[in-house]
């Protein structure tokens, strides 16, 4: 069984404490009654969280925690105190942040980035706001393209920083951001481009053609809710673009090409008409 991660493991004998569950290797850990599955068995396979409790010892849990061991997560800050900083961590443990793994110090009730990861001297599970070196750049397994999923994280003059598939780091440039974000968010995106230095410019809508067609459909679909019209044309503000179908001037006049030449839209001075 590991820390910090769901383990699969089987029901071995009930006490008054929990179940005893255990693994291949004939390991065995204890889950409290309070988290003991209506109907579970013995010999039955449960998903577990394993980590260490309050008083160090290793137990499991089936609550899931917001992030698990090498992940990233935005979390808040429950308390302070002489040790340092704990985060609401989804579990009954908080998760700690030393002082010396803070940038600036944590104030309760805000909510900062961090990873999570395994202290070597103590071998519990603690959480960093020194986030940059976590990352992997010696080589990104992506391509151009792919779908990825997205932690949003804080705003640069560039754009919106992002954690990318719980590995990579990524940047949203500010005027591909055609809907509101704010830091803590989840959402999927798009690898735009990897650079030389193995950072990834992602977007939120789907690049190239599949994007056109997206945006095509999008705007098919708020015409059949505004009654066959919408009143916007090829002169119309980015702004009022915007506001309408949360996408780029550019992306919608190439998509509403797409439209009129499979004649699915007539337009006109005043708008497009639904065909």
């Amino acid at each position: 069984m590991n820390i910090g991660i769901q383990n699969r493991l089987k029901v071995l004998r009930f006490t008054p404490p929990g179940a005893y569950l255990g693994d291949k290797a004939g390991k065995e850990i204890l889950l409290p009654t309070k988290y003991i599955p209506a109907k579970l068995k013995v010999d039955d396979e449960v998903e577990v969280f394993v980590y260490r409790d309050s008083e160090d010892r290793i137990i499991a849990t089936t609550l899931r925690p917001h992030a698990e061991i090498n992940q990233f997560g935005y979390l808040r800050v429950k308390d302070v105190n002489q040790f340092g900083a704990f985060l609401d961590w989804g579990i009954e443990k908080d998760l700690m942040v030393p002082f010396r793994e803070q940038i600036g110090k944590m104030q309760k009730g805000s909510s900062y980035l961090v990873y999570v990861y395994l202290d070597p001297k103590t071998q519990r599970l603690v959480a960093t706001q020194k986030i940059q070196s976590r990352f992997e750049n010696s080589s990104i397994n992506l391509e151009v393209g792919e779908e990825v999923n997205l932690l949003i994280g804080e705003e640069t003059e560039l754009g919106m920083n992002v954690v990318v598939n719980n590995r990579y780091k990524g940047l949203v440039y500010s005027n591909e951001i055609f809907t509101d974000l704010m830091m803590g968010d989840r959402t999927r995106g798009f690898v735009k481009n990897i650079r030389s230095d193995n950072k990834i410019d992602v977007s939120l809508q789907k690049v190239g053609l599949d994007n056109l067609e997206e945006g095509a459909a999008v705007i098919l679909k708020v015409l059949e809710v505004n009654d066959g019209f919408l009143a916007l044309t090829d002169k119309s503000s980015p702004d009022d673009i915007q506001f309408h179908l949360q996408m780029s001037k550019k992306t919608f006049k190439r998509s509403l090409g797409i439209l009129y030449k499979k004649r699915l839209v007539e337009l006109t001075t005043k708008g497009i008409k639904k065909l």
